[in-house]
């Protein structure tokens, strides 16, 4: 497999250290660009309620510590389902995505609500939110979902 490097286009600050699953919400996160890119970069974001967070988890196990089959949160209540089949930061690459909401844009930074991302976290890239781009029928997912994503945002 060849390698892909990428690099960060900026950083996460907000108060949040911890690595916990749940009680994401309610946190304003800023994400302030690397001095390599202009703040120009930013213009018109702000036109969007939302974007698309692409971050890395740079604080979690190597890959070979992953296992690829789990239960999710290791709760023997749910199903036994692959990595692809969970959003658990333990995955092959490391990658995290979220949809936020856009709060504002000052210079250099973006300041966003929703993100579950810990400070000094790594940005890869942020996308905004097309309407046109998301899922045009019924979302489905299963049961064991709901219930794991009870306390997330709280």
């Amino acid at each position: 497999m060849s390698e892909i490097l990428l690099k960060p286009i900026g950083y996460v600050h907000n108060g949040r250290l911890g690595l916990g699953d749940d009680d994401w919400g309610g946190m304003t996160s800023e994400i302030r660009l690397e001095d390599s890119l202009p703040e120009e970069s930013l213009n018109g974001t702000e036109g969007f309620s939302h974007a698309e967070i692409v971050f890395y988890f740079d604080r979690v196990g190597s890959v070979a510590d992953i296992p690829m089959v789990r239960h999710p949160r290791g709760n023997q209540d749910w199903p036994e389902v692959g990595v692809f089949a969970q959003r658990n930061k333990d995955r092959p690459n490391h990658i995290g995505l979220t949809v936020v909401g856009i709060v504002r844009h000052e210079g250099r930074s973006l300041y966003v609500e929703g993100l579950d991302a810990i400070d000094g976290t790594p940005v890869l890239d942020i996308k905004p939110v097309y309407r046109e781009f998301l899922p045009q029928g019924t979302i489905r997912q299963p049961g064991w979902s709901h219930e794991l994503m009870k306390n997330y945002w709280s």
